[in-house]
């Protein structure tokens, strides 16, 4: 079984800093860094789901919205994920959104 820990608390802990950031540096960039990262683990679980299906993109449902969907695409890829190297690349690219955006 696959420990997707270190996914999840990443997650929760960026989208937490997301929810409690001022509308101004969600404006400045953390919304769109944060949505960049949902489209990325969006498209890594549904082509580990359905390979070969074209992936779909990820609407941009507004600032207020990103923190969420942040975690509904992470949480779509720690499900299906096949291993722990999985798990520690996407941990790793929350990681490096979390700093990039500055929350």
């Amino acid at each position: 079984m696959v420990d997707t820990t270190p996914l999840t608390r990443a997650v929760e802990q960026f989208a937490d800093r997301l929810r409690a950031a001022p509308q101004s540096r969600l404006q400045r960039g953390a919304a769109g860094e944060a949505l960049g990262l949902a489209r990325e683990l969006a498209v890594r679980a549904q082509r580990l789901e359905a390979p070969g299906a074209p992936p779909r993109e990820m609407p941009d449902a507004g600032m207020f919205a990103v923190a969420d969907q942040l975690t509904v695409a992470a949480h779509d890829l720690a499900v299906v994920a096949p291993d722990d190297s999985t798990v520690t690349e996407a941990a790793h690219l929350v990681a490096e959104a979390q700093r990039r955006a500055g929350v």
